[in-house]
């Protein structure tokens, strides 16, 4: 059995090879001037290779002090090559930028659009990552999310929960890379941060008697936004199902939405009335873009497009609480069924064992409702 084979001469007159010093100490040269030592082990009954550093910078003796020392460690138990690799991932010092980035990225897919409109960043953005981005992933503590979120924990508490959750999300990925964060943290802030002073407020809506009125005056404008909010308003849909609609998500009578941009995952189909695919075909008129209602660049329209329009026009109303104007009516108007009424929203309603074994979505039905709808809101 070789043993102690090598010397520092010998070392320096082989030529390119790879040379054994003994208890699969091994030296690799490359050429006559530079190398490396390799020890060769078991560890769980595998072979690997460990390298030990460079030659002649490492000399033979301590490459030999290295080798013993992790022969050692695999009597142990220890896996050193595992424990370096761990030992190089502390040292290295992920970023909680990095950890944001890394993190969003991972769930990228299971957002609306991928995440391209940004709100998951955005309260990482505005309120984390221009202070703490190059703090370290394993620092984060109870009190700095305490320090972080201070500020804005009373005055805008929907925004701090959300942020504080996406912390909570960024160290639980943080825990997945195997790196030592605390995961009770985000907990801990809340108890320190104690119980929002926050009272819920719901999105202005427009009362359903004042609907035909304000469609009536709706339907006089030919901007982008109006025709957004008109077909918004027939449909009962979401402000982003509408502002990222296309022409081919349109076929016949029926708005198809894919699964990844409806808030239940799950296709779904919306029926159009006479009176919405009028709408539709003012606004693909002159149209080339993808977009049915989108700005004179092509792209979707803004955010805030229709929210402005209103806000501008003097009304208290949003985009958004026409949904709740809608589904007053239904319960005050209509007679319909509590699984149509909630169908008509996009809401799930068949879960469990009864989603199971129903499968349909209502269509017809909801139809029937959408049409009751438009004649209300056209006056006819």
């Amino acid at each position: 059995m070789l043993y102690n084979s090598l010397n520092q001469m010998k070392a320096k007159n082989l030529d390119v090879g790879k040379y054994a010093d003994g208890q699969g100490l091994w030296l690799f040269k490359r050429n006559r001037i530079f190398g490396k030592w390799v020890l060769r082990i078991a560890i769980n009954g595998k072979r690997r290779e460990m390298g030990l550093g460079p030659w002649p910078d490492v000399s033979i003796v301590e490459a030999r002090e290295r080798a013993s020392e992790a022969r050692r460690k695999v009597r142990d138990g220890i896996d050193p090559i595992e424990e370096r690799a761990k030992r190089k991932r502390k040292i290295e010092r992920l970023t909680i930028s990095k950890a944001i980035e890394s993190c969003f990225v991972a769930r990228q897919a299971e957002l609306k659009n991928e995440g391209h409109a940004g709100r998951w960043m955005s309260p990482l953005n505005t309120h984390v990552l221009p202070k703490y981005s190059n703090l370290a992933i394993e620092d984060v503590d109870q009190h700095i999310l305490k320090e972080m979120l201070e500020p804005i924990w009373h005055k805008k508490a929907e925004t701090a929960s959300k942020t504080l959750n996406r912390l909570n999300l960024t160290l639980q990925h943080a825990a997945a890379l195997g790196l030592d964060v605390d995961l009770q943290a985000t907990m801990k802030a809340r108890a320190l941060l104690g119980k929002q002073r926050h009272t819920v407020t719901h999105i202005p809506s427009m009362p359903y008697q004042d609907m035909p009125k304000f469609y009536k005056w709706l339907s006089g404008k030919s901007l982008s936004a109006t025709l957004a909010l008109q077909y918004l308003i027939l449909t009962a849909t979401r402000t982003s199902e509408v502002r990222f609609a296309t022409k081919d998500e349109i076929e016949g009578d029926v708005w198809t939405l894919p699964a990844d941009r409806t808030k239940t995952r799950k296709e779904r189909r919306i029926p159009l009335t006479n009176e919405a695919l009028k709408v539709l075909n003012i606004a693909k008129t002159g149209n080339s873009f993808s977009y049915l209602f989108r700005s004179p660049q092509g792209k979707p329209l803004s955010d805030a497009a229709m929210a402005t329009f209103m806000k501008r026009e003097g009304y208290d109303a949003r985009p958004h609480g026409f949904r709740a104007t809608f589904r007053t009516w239904v319960e005050d108007q209509t007679d319909t069924p509590i699984e149509v009424k909630e169908s008509a929203l996009g809401h799930a309603v068949d879960v469990g064992v009864v989603g199971a074994y129903q499968r349909s979505d209502r269509l017809a039905k909801r139809r029937v409702l959408m049409e009751q709808w438009a004649i209300f809101l056209c006056g006819c």
